[in-house]
């Protein structure tokens, strides 16, 4: 049975029944393979239904450091799991010099182990692409469309046995280029602890992500205050 790339692949294992020259096999044999062919494939069913849920990322997607402590770039990070896009968001009173979307991404174990929990595992890698927002171009008369340039990228990366606070912030130059990890006393930080819906991660701007914290009864205290003070509609 093989699912989507963002939900892992189970193999098959496939049975051959003998077949004896210019004679039929005999039924009980074909009666025996057949149940043993189903038997073989309802443990393997069972076996997938009933794994635990992930609890860390895979290697494969894991965060990478050079020597001197900056990360190595997440080149593939485009074929991770979608998460959402914003346009010209801030979160100061001023806004931006520019109109820019962001569009985030996150490795698809650290993906599949939130939705499986409501919470991150250590090893998770979120991305922040930001990307220049057209209003010219092709048969487009009004809204804005993705530029092809590349304005910035951002990485929130969870690796408890690295940083203090489980958590830290990379900015970086180019897509191809290390990043440079931001120092504690960023506002960053703070902002994601005294805002962030899960686990010090904006949540809240993810709707496929949002209802999945609130079944599990996941989001933060910080969070649910801020929701229950804030202006009805808002």
């Amino acid at each position: 049975m093989v699912f989507k790339k963002s939900q892992g692949t189970v193999g098959r294992e496939i049975a051959y029944i003998p077949v004896m020259r210019d004679r039929a096999l005999p039924k009980f044999l074909a009666a025996g393979a057949t149940a043993c062919l189903l038997a073989a494939s309802c443990a393997l069913f069972n076996a997938y239904e009933h794994s635990p849920a992930v609890v860390a990322a895979a290697s494969d997607s894991a965060p990478a450091y050079a020597a001197n402590g900056d990360m190595l770039p997440p080149t593939n990070y485009r074929e991770w799991i979608y998460l959402s896009s914003g346009i010209d968001m801030s979160y100061s009173p001023n806004p931006a010099g520019m109109t820019m979307f962001d569009n985030v991404f996150v490795n698809p174990e650290a993906y599949r182990s939130f939705v499986a929990t409501g919470t991150w595992p250590d090893k998770t890698v979120m991305v922040l692409e930001a990307r220049e927002a057209l209003s010219k171009g092709s048969i487009n008369q009004h809204g804005h469309f993705q530029g092809t340039s590349v304005m910035g990228i951002e990485v929130h990366v969870k690796d408890v046995a690295r940083y203090p606070g489980g958590w830290a912030f990379f900015d970086f130059a180019s897509p191809t280029a290390n990043g440079k990890v931001f120092p504690p006393v960023a506002p960053c930080y703070s902002c994601h602890r005294e805002h962030a819906a899960v686990d010090t991660t904006f949540v809240q701007f993810y709707p496929t992500l949002l209802p999945i914290a609130q079944e599990k009864k996941t989001l933060s205290d910080a969070f649910l205050k801020e929701e229950a003070a804030a202006p009805p509609g808002k």
